[in-house]
């Protein structure tokens, strides 16, 4: 395993392994060990009581981010007719439908997100081999296979993120950028926090919020207290 540079080293200096923060102190002590010369990502990673092997387990949903993500998605919609327009009239940055299977099935992929109206998920399921490993098949569960065009457009554009259990029972989420003031932070940390406790499922049982990590890019993860956010 590499060592860690020097700049990792130091910024890990700053932060207890054994402490567990509160969310304003674990925001505050991220944004100051973040030491790369980009605006890192300040990523949230929550390790759920959940398994996800059972479909009645699976943690699966989407979010609009109070404060946006500090990216402006690139955002594919597929529709036709008055939908079409829709989509363009809602800041949709490509449209279109067979003509996107194409371009998709010939390796391009300039886009974040892909929103779809229902009738024409026969048209993309032909990409779901290409699109499903990617996390950006569209999915009524997120918000994404909808004939309200301009209002999932709209919402993506706004910071709208999704999110998804991997197999571990863990979820990765974007909460904003190193740049942000820390109560922007925080409060998207805690409109993604709740969303994921309204999506506890029924089947799940006993501790439901087992660890909360906050970090930046390249900066090191400072643990959450889960008692602090599991309301």
């Amino acid at each position: 395993m590499p060592l860690q540079g020097k700049k990792y080293q130091e910024a890990a200096k700053q932060v207890d392994r054994n402490t567990m923060y509160d969310p304003a102190d674990a925001i505050d002590l991220v944004k100051k060990t973040a030491s790369a010369k980009f605006d890192e990502t300040v990523e949230l990673a929550v390790r759920l009581g959940v398994d996800p092997r059972h479909a009645d387990q699976q943690v699966r949903g989407a979010v609009v981010l109070p404060n946006g993500t500090g990216k402006t998605a690139k955002v594919l919609v597929f529709a036709k007719g008055e939908k079409h327009k829709e989509a363009e009239t809602a800041g949709a940055d490509y449209v279109g439908a067979e003509d996107m299977v194409e371009k998709i099935q010939g390796g391009w992929f300039d886009f974040d997100m892909v929103v779809a109206t229902p009738d024409m998920m026969g048209t993309v399921g032909k990409l779901g081999r290409v699109l499903g490993p990617k996390g950006l098949m569209p999915n009524p569960k997120t918000g994404t296979v909808t004939f309200d065009v301009e209002r999932a457009v709209k919402d993506i554009k706004a910071g709208k993120i999704e999110y998804r259990t991997d197999k571990a029972g863990i979820i990765h989420a974007p909460i904003g950028k190193v740049s942000f003031e820390k109560d922007k932070l925080q409060e998207n940390f805690e409109t993604l926090m709740e969303t994921l406790l309204k999506a506890k499922p029924a089947a799940a049982k006993g501790t439901y919020i087992k660890s909360v990590t906050v970090s930046s890019t390249m900066g090191p993860g400072v643990k959450i207290n889960p008692l602090k956010v599991a309301k």
